[in-house]
């Protein structure tokens, strides 16, 4: 019965149990309060939520749990169903017995072993995938025309099977070429160049920061697709009838006989040259079976209204996602991945940002719109689905502001604000980061491409200026380096049980970030002019609507 309150318009209602205003509206007046953010984050990372898993019922808890708290603050319900916005997902798991590959090259037939050499994801269109075809080597498999590359021109895939090296040129700029090389964007190319099929191989250079046999721990791992409204799979190219991804040993012997062979690919990758394109002998047959099924999931949405009659239709916005990775694979008694810091401490300092707002006697001029999406362990697909389907129109957002996994465990000087150098964001932020006593510092891991890499990203690509916040590596403690303690979280706790309550974590932290967080709300529902991309950017220049 709440459940079905919260969802309906009786929801509007609640919003008398909103706190009695109490705060200023001068820069600093934002005072955080811990206990509450603790008391969010203890609740989201609590072993009865199961780790939050994208369709689960611990994370159904999670979203009910975040719908309820916008409510008391007052925020308006701004979902297709009261404050839930709920996404349908094709989740699909692989028949691991099934996998086949077959290269046939003069007569001879060479079966490769799965997972041994080569590596098949679930099929996301097809419960019985096959494809055959003759093979076509395209480098890297890249169309960037702003870079002045192509590694398509003057070779023909028609029908095809396309096989491309892994990753991108090693002179590409790190977020450009992250998204010139995403999974997504090569599959792009190759339909687009007539290919029916894609095989990737691994690289001396991808093989140093994600080793094949590091691969083999997760080829059980699902995928998933928010489904559009015919009930297909959003984000796939049908015409990619199958693909696989092969170990270096595979890809030799698929080279064998060719005009180059695969030595000769990797000594130009060592020379940072470019391969070109050519065809390889022999054609190849793959195929697997898969399962589907349809899950659903919410996203969870709650809009302050701004006070300014003009400035109110524009919306600045906060992103957190609440899910996580549900149980380990793990003999281990403790097989519960809470997700505390990922991403339990984001939507927690989302949360109380919310009602900070919310118990302010002024309102800011624009209005601020708080997201907490769901499937972002999946692939952001939460996230991409509302900004591909959003409750307002995309054009009046003007500002993403993301959360995710901050990491609380001890008091830092600086924030970064990863993407804050494509757009003048970067000077809103700065500004708003020192009234919280707080610098703002370069991202320090340009070659790591964070800024393509969480829940904004699916705002940038609907043409919003975004950043993703995260608290910096300067401590005020001159004991502690951040980088240490941001380095030991990913080895020791990042997607692991281990990521729980049980972490030190630093109140006086979890209250600055939110601090800094609320003001960058606030000066950026308040300043004059909506945010712009910087001029000529690239995201700015391809995004833009």
């Amino acid at each position: 019965m709440i459940k079905k309150l919260l969802l309906g318009s009786a929801m509007t209602a609640m919003a008398f149990a909103a706190t009695a205003h109490n705060h200023e509206t001068t820069e600093n007046s934002f005072n955080p309060d811990t206990q509450r953010i603790k008391s969010h984050l203890f609740f989201l990372a609590d072993d009865l939520l199961e780790g939050r898993d994208t369709g689960s019922r611990g994370h159904e808890i999670a979203a009910l749990y975040i719908a309820t708290e916008f409510a008391k603050y007052g925020l308006k319900p701004a979902g297709t169903e009261g404050y839930m916005q709920q996404v349908s997902f094709r989740k699909a798991n692989l028949l691991q017995e099934s996998p086949e590959f077959t290269l046939t090259r003069n007569g001879e037939k060479i079966d490769f072993a799965y997972p041994k050499e080569y590596l098949a994801g679930p099929s996301l269109l097809s419960v019985d995938a096959n494809v055959s075809g003759e093979l076509v080597f395209v480098g890297y498999g890249i169309v960037a025309d702003e870079l002045s590359h192509n590694d398509y021109e003057n070779i023909d895939v028609e029908g095809k099977i396309v096989v491309s090296l892994a990753g991108k040129p090693s002179d590409f700029p790190s977020e450009e070429g992250a998204h010139f090389a995403s999974g997504y964007q090569k599959q792009k190319y190759a339909a687009e160049h007539g290919a029916i099929g894609m095989i990737t191989i691994t690289t001396p250079k991808n093989e140093k920061v994600r080793p094949y046999q590091s691969r083999l721990s997760y080829i059980h791992t699902p995928r998933m697709a928010w489904l559009d409204d015919e009930g297909q799979p959003a984000n796939t190219f049908p015409q990619i009838k199958g693909g696989a991804y092969l170990s270096e040993a595979a890809a030799k012997t698929l080279f064998e006989g060719a005009e180059r062979e695969l030595d000769d690919i990797y000594a130009d990758l060592e020379a940072d040259k470019v391969p070109t394109g050519f065809a390889l002998p022999g054609t190849v047959s793959l195929s697997k079976k898969s399962t589907h099924e349809v899950v659903t999931s919410p996203n969870v949405v709650g809009v302050l209204e701004g006070s300014d009659p003009a400035l109110k239709d524009e919306y600045v916005v906060f992103s957190a996602h609440s899910d996580h990775i549900g149980f380990a694979k793990t003999v281990k008694k403790d097989n519960i991945n809470n997700g505390a810091m990922d991403n339990a401490s984001g939507t927690s300092v989302m949360l109380e940002t919310a009602r900070l707002f919310s118990e302010m006697d002024v309102k800011p001029k624009r209005s601020i719109l708080f997201v907490s999406v769901t499937g972002e362990e999946k692939g952001l697909l939460g996230a991409d689905y509302f900004a591909r389907n959003p409750t307002v129109p995309v054009t009046s957002m003007v500002a993403n502001v993301n959360l995710d996994m901050p990491i609380l465990t001890y008091e830092f000087a600086d924030v970064i604000a990863f993407g804050a150098n494509h757009s003048d964001l970067k000077a809103s932020v700065e500004t708003a980061a020192s009234n919280a006593d707080i610098s703002l510092s370069p991202d320090p891991w340009p070659d790591q491409a964070l800024f393509t890499r969480s829940d904004h990203y699916a705002f940038v690509k609907q043409g919003v200026p975004a950043v993703f916040l995260v608290p910096g590596l300067t401590s005020k403690d001159p004991e502690v380096d951040g980088s240490k303690v941001f380095g030991h979280f990913l080895s020791t706790n990042y997607h692991k049980p281990s990521d729980d309550i049980n972490q030190p974590f630093n109140w006086n932290a979890a209250e600055a970030f939110t601090k800094v967080n609320a003001q960058i709300g606030w000066t950026l529902a308040n300043q004059e002019d909506k945010p712009k991309w910087n001029e000529g950017d690239f995201f700015g220049t391809t995004f833009s609507k």
